[in-house]
């Protein structure tokens, strides 16, 4: 995350690694129609949204915290693909669209105010200062642990419901517990930007809230994650779900394929309300015993046994380096580039210019310039030639 804020949000919240959400969907016949691929996916989800949000429990750099964020994200829409659920799969996409490009441009904003700082140990206080800043990531905050009524609880709550008639209680829990790990990364993030004492040096740092042409976009996006989620309410509440209607052309294929392999259930009131109510009391915890925790701390201990492992992301850089990186490194400079760039292929490549050049050079010398010669070899040619057509 060493790009421009702006580009982060971006990609981070609506085009580029969103796009295999939207591949799958668009061809979600497809998967509807092979089982065992959309189990694969479900499986592959579930293990990225627990990894992803661990990780972001030891970040310190605010924009590597939302990266991480944004990677647990992602294997929550792919839950919903999982399950065949793929219109909520969408709706999820397009709430997180609102509130982590809200997140990232209000990180953006911190990391303005803070003259370029982004490591949140190095912050606290902010709440006073930046208060535009503060109130807007609060909301985006809110809206992604899935607090109601905000756009975040509407789509998370139909892929943690679809989970649960699925795949059942286990993996129910599981997805409660990525939801949980969700709410306290970032309220850690949010208790430690904003609240209690500065932990910088005041005498050289003067936070300020960001000009207008900044924050007038996170209002902007603060709005759309309070209301966003109203296009996509579930049945329960009595109101129309117009995303599911619009997109009901698309999966209507998809949709008659999977009722035709699994009856379709009945969608059970009291089990979607109790769902509902221990998301949310799971998340409003977390939240509580986030920022008790991290409000007001000053001192931070180098993380040791697991806490280590989660800080250092489960060494998959480090594993990917000696594993991949490094062997391919020593190969393409030890054999590809010494012996067979250098040796054979630079020495085919010169081996033939040199003959040519040495064949040039002797063919050359026939051309002398003098008239005799020329005169002596074409007789000479010319007697070969009636030789030839005299004994031949």
């Amino acid at each position: 995350m060493a790009g421009p804020t702006p580009v982060s949000a971006l990609i981070h919240a609506a085009t580029m690694v969103t796009a295999g959400i939207y591949l799958i969907a668009r061809t979600s016949l497809l998967y509807a129609l092979t089982p065992i691929a959309s189990q694969t996916i479900f499986i592959i989800a579930i293990i990225t949204s627990l990894v992803a949000a661990t990780i972001a429990l030891k970040q310190d750099d605010i924009k590597k915290i939302l990266a991480y964020s944004t990677v647990s994200q992602l294997g929550f829409m792919f839950i919903a693909l999982g399950v065949g659920a793929y219109w909520v799969a969408i709706f999820h996409l397009i709430t997180h669209a609102f509130f982590k490009a809200l997140l990232f441009l209000g990180s953006g904003s911190v990391i303005h105010g803070m003259h370029e700082e982004q490591n949140i140990k190095n912050m606290g206080g902010l709440k006073s200062k930046m208060k535009i800043t503060y109130i807007t990531f609060l909301i985006g905050s809110l809206a992604i642990a899935g607090i109601p009524p905000l756009s975040g609880f509407f789509s998370k709550d139909f892929i943690i419901y679809e989970t649960f008639v699925g795949y059942g209680i286990p993996f129910l829990i599981l997805t409660f517990i990525a939801a949980g790990l969700t709410s306290y990364y970032m309220f850690r993030l949010v208790a430690l930007t904003f609240y209690g004492k500065p932990r910088y040096d005041e005498n050289k740092v003067h936070p300020h809230e960001s000009p207008s042409f900044m924050t007038i976009p996170l209002i902007i996006l603060a709005i759309l994650s309070i209301f966003g989620g109203l296009i996509g309410m579930p049945g329960l509440y009595g109101f129309p779900n117009y995303l599911k209607n619009w997109l009901n052309p698309v999966f209507e294929k998809s949709t008659l394929v999977l009722e035709s392999m699994h009856p379709p259930h009945v969608d059970s009131v009291t089990s979607e309300l109790a769902i509902i109510a221990v998301s949310v009391i799971v998340s409003v915890i977390v939240i509580y015993l986030a920022i008790k925790k991290y409000t007001g701390m000053k001192e931070f201990k180098s993380p040791q046994g697991f806490g280590k492992v989660l800080e250092n992301k489960y060494y998959v850089d480090e594993v990917y380096d000696k594993l991949i990186v490094n062997p391919i490194q020593k190969t393409s400079e030890g054999f590809l580039w010494k012996i067979f760039d250098m040796k054979i292929i630079d020495g085919t490549v010169n081996g033939i210019a040199r003959y040519l050049s040495n064949i040039s050079f002797d063919w050359r010398k026939l051309q002398t310039g003098i008239i005799q010669d020329y005169t002596t070899v074409s007789v000479a040619g010319v007697i070969l030639i009636l030789i030839y057509l005299l004994f031949m």
